[in-house]
Protein backbone atom coordinates (compact mmCIF):
# COMPACT_ATOMS: atom_id res chain seq x y z
CA UNK A 1 0.00 0.00 0.00
CA UNK A 2 1.13 3.38 -0.44
CA UNK A 3 0.08 5.60 2.31
CA UNK A 4 -1.33 9.15 1.56
CA UNK A 5 -0.43 12.57 3.64
CA UNK A 6 -3.24 11.98 6.15
CA UNK A 7 -1.69 8.69 7.28
CA UNK A 8 1.78 10.28 8.18
CA UNK A 9 0.34 12.94 9.63
CA UNK A 10 -1.74 10.52 12.52
CA UNK A 11 1.07 8.34 12.65
CA UNK A 12 4.17 10.74 12.66
CA UNK A 13 3.06 12.91 16.11
CA UNK A 14 1.67 9.92 17.92
CA UNK A 15 5.00 7.53 17.15
CA UNK A 16 6.61 10.48 19.12
CA UNK A 17 4.38 10.12 21.96
CA UNK A 18 4.39 6.48 22.04
CA UNK A 19 8.09 6.17 22.15
CA UNK A 20 8.27 9.28 25.01
CA UNK A 21 6.68 6.77 26.76
CA UNK A 22 8.45 3.71 25.98
CA UNK A 23 11.70 4.81 26.39
CA UNK A 24 10.27 5.48 29.69
CA UNK A 25 8.51 2.84 31.18
CA UNK A 26 7.60 0.74 27.68
CA UNK A 27 4.21 -0.06 26.69
CA UNK A 28 4.54 2.51 23.71
CA UNK A 29 3.12 0.28 21.48
CA UNK A 30 -0.54 0.71 23.15
CA UNK A 31 0.07 4.45 21.38
CA UNK A 32 2.13 3.86 18.28
CA UNK A 33 0.12 0.20 16.80
CA UNK A 34 -3.80 2.07 17.25
CA UNK A 35 -1.86 5.04 15.46
CA UNK A 36 -1.31 3.09 12.50
CA UNK A 37 -4.48 1.22 12.49
CA UNK A 38 -6.41 4.88 12.54
CA UNK A 39 -4.20 5.99 9.54
CA UNK A 40 -5.98 2.92 7.82
CA UNK A 41 -3.18 0.37 7.83
CA UNK A 42 -4.07 -2.97 8.05
CA UNK A 43 -3.87 -5.24 10.97
CA UNK A 44 -0.65 -7.08 9.74
CA UNK A 45 1.14 -4.38 8.20
CA UNK A 46 0.61 -2.33 11.15
CA UNK A 47 2.59 -4.27 13.46
CA UNK A 48 5.14 -5.04 11.14
CA UNK A 49 5.53 -0.93 10.55
CA UNK A 50 5.66 -0.47 14.03
CA UNK A 51 8.34 -2.99 14.62
CA UNK A 52 10.60 -0.38 12.06
CA UNK A 53 9.93 2.75 13.83
CA UNK A 54 9.95 0.92 17.13
CA UNK A 55 13.91 -0.92 16.80
CA UNK A 56 14.62 2.38 15.60
CA UNK A 57 13.99 4.28 18.27
CA UNK A 58 14.99 1.67 20.52
CA UNK A 59 18.35 1.66 19.22
CA UNK A 60 18.71 5.61 21.02
CA UNK A 61 17.18 4.88 24.31
CA UNK A 62 19.46 1.69 24.99
CA UNK A 63 22.64 3.77 23.48
CA UNK A 64 22.06 6.72 25.60
CA UNK A 65 21.50 3.89 28.89
CA UNK A 66 24.77 2.35 28.08
CA UNK A 67 26.48 5.92 27.10
CA UNK A 68 25.19 6.66 31.09
CA UNK A 69 26.00 3.02 32.40
CA UNK A 70 22.61 2.25 33.43
CA UNK A 71 23.18 -1.35 32.40
CA UNK A 72 24.40 -4.49 33.82
CA UNK A 73 26.27 -5.85 30.51
CA UNK A 74 27.41 -9.08 31.38
CA UNK A 75 23.58 -9.61 32.13
CA UNK A 76 22.53 -8.56 28.76
CA UNK A 77 24.23 -10.12 26.71
CA UNK A 78 22.77 -13.37 27.02
CA UNK A 79 19.40 -12.13 27.73
CA UNK A 80 19.65 -10.01 24.12
CA UNK A 81 20.64 -13.77 22.64
CA UNK A 82 17.33 -15.29 24.01
CA UNK A 83 15.01 -12.40 23.33
CA UNK A 84 16.45 -12.24 19.80
CA UNK A 85 15.20 -16.31 19.71
CA UNK A 86 12.24 -15.84 21.70
CA UNK A 87 11.45 -12.88 19.52
CA UNK A 88 11.44 -14.27 16.27
CA UNK A 89 9.69 -17.36 16.70
CA UNK A 90 6.75 -15.34 18.63
CA UNK A 91 6.78 -13.03 15.53
CA UNK A 92 6.25 -16.26 12.97
CA UNK A 93 3.50 -18.08 15.15
CA UNK A 94 1.86 -14.00 15.04
CA UNK A 95 1.73 -15.14 11.02
CA UNK A 96 -0.70 -17.59 11.63
CA UNK A 97 -2.19 -17.68 14.69
CA UNK A 98 -4.97 -15.86 17.10
CA UNK A 99 -3.74 -13.97 19.91
CA UNK A 100 -7.23 -14.75 21.74
CA UNK A 101 -5.78 -16.88 24.28
CA UNK A 102 -2.88 -14.63 25.25
CA UNK A 103 -5.44 -11.62 26.01
CA UNK A 104 -7.36 -13.62 28.14
CA UNK A 105 -4.12 -14.49 29.91
CA UNK A 106 -3.06 -10.80 29.94
CA UNK A 107 -6.55 -9.58 31.45
CA UNK A 108 -5.90 -11.98 34.58
CA UNK A 109 -2.54 -11.08 35.13
CA UNK A 110 -2.45 -7.22 34.63
CA UNK A 111 -4.42 -6.13 38.15
CA UNK A 112 -2.05 -8.65 39.74
CA UNK A 113 0.76 -6.24 38.48
CA UNK A 114 -0.80 -3.09 38.64
CA UNK A 115 -1.38 -3.77 42.44
CA UNK A 116 2.29 -4.31 42.80
CA UNK A 117 3.15 -1.36 41.56
CA UNK A 118 0.88 0.59 43.69
CA UNK A 119 1.96 -0.67 47.02
CA UNK A 120 5.37 -0.86 45.48
CA UNK A 121 6.10 3.00 46.19
CA UNK A 122 10.02 2.89 45.50
CA UNK A 123 9.95 0.80 42.42
CA UNK A 124 12.82 -1.16 44.00
CA UNK A 125 13.02 -4.64 45.00
CA UNK A 126 11.66 -6.20 48.08
CA UNK A 127 13.45 -9.29 48.36
CA UNK A 128 14.25 -10.61 51.79
CA UNK A 129 17.48 -12.07 50.78
CA UNK A 130 20.42 -11.39 48.55
CA UNK A 131 20.03 -13.69 45.23
CA UNK A 132 22.81 -15.56 44.24
CA UNK A 133 24.44 -14.44 40.37
CA UNK A 134 22.87 -18.20 39.21
CA UNK A 135 19.82 -17.58 40.60
CA UNK A 136 19.46 -13.82 39.18
CA UNK A 137 21.03 -14.50 35.76
CA UNK A 138 17.92 -17.76 35.83
CA UNK A 139 15.22 -15.35 36.56
CA UNK A 140 16.61 -12.05 33.94
CA UNK A 141 17.42 -14.76 31.09
CA UNK A 142 14.38 -16.66 31.52
CA UNK A 143 12.07 -13.69 31.96
CA UNK A 144 13.96 -12.11 28.51
CA UNK A 145 12.82 -15.56 26.72
CA UNK A 146 9.46 -15.33 27.43
CA UNK A 147 8.73 -11.63 27.08
CA UNK A 148 10.54 -11.55 24.28
CA UNK A 149 8.23 -14.48 22.61
CA UNK A 150 4.85 -12.20 23.72
CA UNK A 151 6.87 -9.25 22.16
CA UNK A 152 6.90 -10.56 18.64
CA UNK A 153 3.77 -12.35 18.70
CA UNK A 154 1.65 -9.18 20.29
CA UNK A 155 3.95 -7.00 21.99
CA UNK A 156 2.40 -3.81 24.00
CA UNK A 157 3.57 -3.80 27.33
CA UNK A 158 6.92 -5.96 26.74
CA UNK A 159 8.82 -2.77 28.31
CA UNK A 160 6.77 -2.64 31.44
CA UNK A 161 6.67 -6.28 31.98
CA UNK A 162 10.69 -6.75 31.84
CA UNK A 163 10.63 -4.04 34.05
CA UNK A 164 9.05 -5.04 36.70
CA UNK A 165 10.54 -8.67 36.80
CA UNK A 166 13.69 -7.05 36.46
CA UNK A 167 13.13 -4.78 39.87
CA UNK A 168 10.87 -7.52 41.60
CA UNK A 169 12.12 -10.65 41.25
CA UNK A 170 15.63 -10.06 40.34
CA UNK A 171 16.55 -7.27 42.64
CA UNK A 172 17.79 -4.61 39.95
CA UNK A 173 17.96 -1.11 40.41
CA UNK A 174 15.39 0.91 38.41
CA UNK A 175 18.08 3.00 36.24
CA UNK A 176 20.15 -1.01 35.44
CA UNK A 177 16.89 -2.44 34.88
CA UNK A 178 15.77 0.17 32.53
CA UNK A 179 19.11 0.43 30.43
CA UNK A 180 18.92 -3.96 30.36
CA UNK A 181 15.24 -3.74 29.66
CA UNK A 182 16.01 -1.41 26.33
CA UNK A 183 18.55 -3.68 25.19
CA UNK A 184 16.52 -7.15 25.61
CA UNK A 185 13.46 -4.86 24.09
CA UNK A 186 15.72 -3.73 21.03
CA UNK A 187 16.85 -7.41 20.50
CA UNK A 188 13.10 -8.23 19.94
CA UNK A 189 12.65 -5.41 18.08
CA UNK A 190 15.08 -6.65 15.21
CA UNK A 191 14.05 -10.30 15.83
CA UNK A 192 10.32 -9.52 14.52
CA UNK A 193 11.38 -6.69 12.30
CA UNK A 194 13.28 -9.50 10.53
CA UNK A 195 10.61 -11.95 10.33
CA UNK A 196 8.12 -9.50 9.06
CA UNK A 197 10.20 -7.93 6.71
CA UNK A 198 11.01 -11.09 4.93
CA UNK A 199 6.75 -11.53 5.16
CA UNK A 200 6.55 -8.08 2.95
CA UNK A 201 4.45 -6.56 5.32
CA UNK A 202 6.39 -3.31 6.39
CA UNK A 203 5.24 -0.17 4.66
CA UNK A 204 8.49 1.06 4.34
CA UNK A 205 7.67 4.85 3.84
CA UNK A 206 5.67 5.13 6.85
CA UNK A 207 8.00 3.26 8.34
CA UNK A 208 11.22 5.40 7.88
CA UNK A 209 9.49 8.50 7.98
CA UNK A 210 7.78 7.51 11.74
CA UNK A 211 11.07 6.02 12.51
CA UNK A 212 12.62 9.69 13.05
CA UNK A 213 9.75 10.99 15.74
CA UNK A 214 10.21 7.52 17.34
CA UNK A 215 13.96 8.11 17.78
CA UNK A 216 13.40 11.88 18.87
CA UNK A 217 10.96 10.71 21.73
CA UNK A 218 13.30 7.47 22.90
CA UNK A 219 15.85 10.45 23.02
CA UNK A 220 13.83 12.40 25.40
CA UNK A 221 12.37 10.01 27.04
CA UNK A 222 15.58 8.34 28.17
CA UNK A 223 16.91 11.57 29.50
CA UNK A 224 13.89 11.77 31.91
CA UNK A 225 15.08 8.54 33.24
CA UNK A 226 18.37 9.38 33.65
CA UNK A 227 17.55 12.79 35.78
CA UNK A 228 14.55 11.81 37.24
CA UNK A 229 14.79 8.10 38.24
CA UNK A 230 11.67 6.55 39.72
CA UNK A 231 9.61 10.05 40.28
CA UNK A 232 8.71 9.84 36.54
CA UNK A 233 9.29 5.89 35.84
CA UNK A 234 6.14 4.58 38.62
CA UNK A 235 2.98 7.12 37.33
CA UNK A 236 3.75 6.38 33.97
CA UNK A 237 4.01 2.25 34.53
CA UNK A 238 0.71 2.45 36.40
CA UNK A 239 -1.21 4.36 33.24
CA UNK A 240 0.84 2.03 30.77
CA UNK A 241 -0.82 -0.92 32.66
CA UNK A 242 -4.21 0.44 32.76
CA UNK A 243 -4.30 1.41 29.00
CA UNK A 244 -3.33 -2.07 28.37
CA UNK A 245 -5.76 -3.84 30.59
CA UNK A 246 -8.78 -1.11 29.04
CA UNK A 247 -6.87 -1.82 25.03
CA UNK A 248 -7.21 -6.08 25.87
CA UNK A 249 -10.23 -6.32 27.51
CA UNK A 250 -12.07 -3.81 24.81
CA UNK A 251 -10.98 -5.51 22.26
CA UNK A 252 -13.04 -8.17 23.02
CA UNK A 253 -16.32 -6.57 22.30
CA UNK A 254 -15.36 -5.53 18.97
Amino acid sequence: MEPGIVSYLIVCPLVFLASFVDAIAGGGGLISLPAYLLAGVPIHNAIATNKLSSAAGTVISTARYCKNRYADVPLAVPSFLVALLGSFMGANLALITSDKVLKLMLIAVLPVVAFYVLKNKSMESKLKRQLTKRQKYAIVITASFVIGTYDGFYGPGTGTFLLLVYTGLAGMDIRTASGNTKIVNLASNLAALGAFFFSGKIVVTLGLAAAVFSIAGHYIGSGMVIKNGTRIVRPIVVTVLVLLFIKIVSGFFV
